[in-house]
């Protein structure tokens, strides 16, 4: 039973790698860093203009790489300000992948950038470098596994975080995300 199970989920990785080679071809050729711009929690999305800040440090630092853009279906304005900044450089797949798809494309990418979200942890489990930006959470109990100390809180955090809270409700709304800034990524 474990090796027919093992067998029908190599398979379905491999229908899900091929998907992705038609539907993607670009992520088989030259070097990727993911972005994951998205996260459940609104006040767990460390600012889209940080994140295009980020992309610009990043067209220096590392100018053979381009940039994959995750996220879901309630992230597609996130993936579009993103690669409206550098059309050129940016594949935006937000909304456009499954889970198993999803998978597939986390393995192309040398880097990860995210929030504290689902494909973070998928990508550390696979191996991948993640930077993960975290505010209201708490990185020691939701931190991708393995790799914490890539995990980037803000200098001096408010009182309030970590707060574990959906909402922020402090005097500087989201300081916990706002005072961490692309070159600290």
């Amino acid at each position: 039973i474990v090796q027919t199970k093992n067998n029908k989920s190599a398979k379905r990785r491999q229908a899900a790698a091929e998907r992705l080679r038609q539907e993607f071809a670009e992520l088989s050729q030259g070097r990727w860093i993911g972005l994951q711009p998205g996260a459940r929690w609104d006040n767990k999305r460390w600012p889209v203009a940080r994140f295009v800040e980020l992309m610009g440090l990043l067209s220096r630092s590392h100018p053979g790489h381009q940039i994959a853009i995750f996220g879901g279906p309630d992230d597609l304005a996130l993936g579009r300000a993103l690669a409206s900044a550098d059309p050129g450089r940016c594949l935006d797949l937000t909304g456009r992948l499954t889970l198993p798809g999803m998978i597939e494309a986390l393995r192309c990418v040398d880097l990860l950038v995210t929030n504290d979200t689902g494909p973070m942890h998928v990508a550390a489990a696979l191996g991948k470098p993640v930077v993960a930006v975290f505010g209201p959470t708490d990185p020691s109990r939701t931190g991708p596994y393995g790799q914490v100390e890539f995990v980037l809180r803000a200098p001096q955090p408010p009182a309030c975080a970590p707060c574990l809270k959906p909402v922020c409700r402090y005097s500087e709304p989201l300081a916990c995300l706002n005072r961490i800034t692309a070159a600290q990524v």
